[in-house]
């Protein structure tokens, strides 16, 4: 693991440890790749619960409970669907908190309105509600997945920081 994603993953870690809460993640584009870098840190069974890789639409009803309107209506990329996914985390896990990440890493799949490297967040605390947050990342699909596992774990230091 690179310093940076290290890094993060130490502040995470001593935040989570502090308040003695639990992650859960949801992933779609990014493939497990939060779930590794957090689990790649020793210890980290104190403080990470689980994660979802929901590639495929079916994976995110079945085990997410996001709507099948919310993809039709909406696709997967897309605001209403991380916001679902990240409540849905919270419904199916242990955890208090939440990331979920959904997006078009490259080469292909983008649109004009969903261009690759377009990518949706959502972070949620048990109780206090949910922060989306969308992003455009350059690169290719290997630095597009990385920005996006760095943007969720700020979002979760972020999300759980002490104000």
């Amino acid at each position: 693991m690179d310093s940076l994603l290290s890094a993060y993953v130490v502040r995470l870690a001593n935040l989570m440890n502090r308040r003695g809460d639990r992650i859960a993640v949801a992933e779609s584009c990014t493939g497990g790749g939060l779930a590794q870098a957090c689990t790649d840190q020793a210890g980290s069974s104190t403080w990470f619960d689980r994660g979802f890789v929901t590639y495929s639409n079916e994976a995110k009803q079945d085990m997410l409970g996001v709507r099948v309107e919310t993809l039709a209506d909406h696709g997967a990329v897309s605001e209403a669907v991380v916001r679902e996914m990240a409540q849905g985390a919270i419904r199916h896990s242990r955890a208090n908190v939440s990331v979920a990440i959904s997006g078009i890493a490259g080469p292909g799949g983008g649109t004009a309105d969903k261009p690759v490297g377009t990518i949706w967040f959502a972070w949620a605390v048990r109780g206090e509600g949910v922060r989306v947050q969308r992003a455009r990342l350059f690169g290719n699909r290997e630095t597009v997945r990385r920005q996006a596992v760095l943007i969720a774990l700020a979002g979760l230091i972020d999300a759980i920081r002490p104000v």
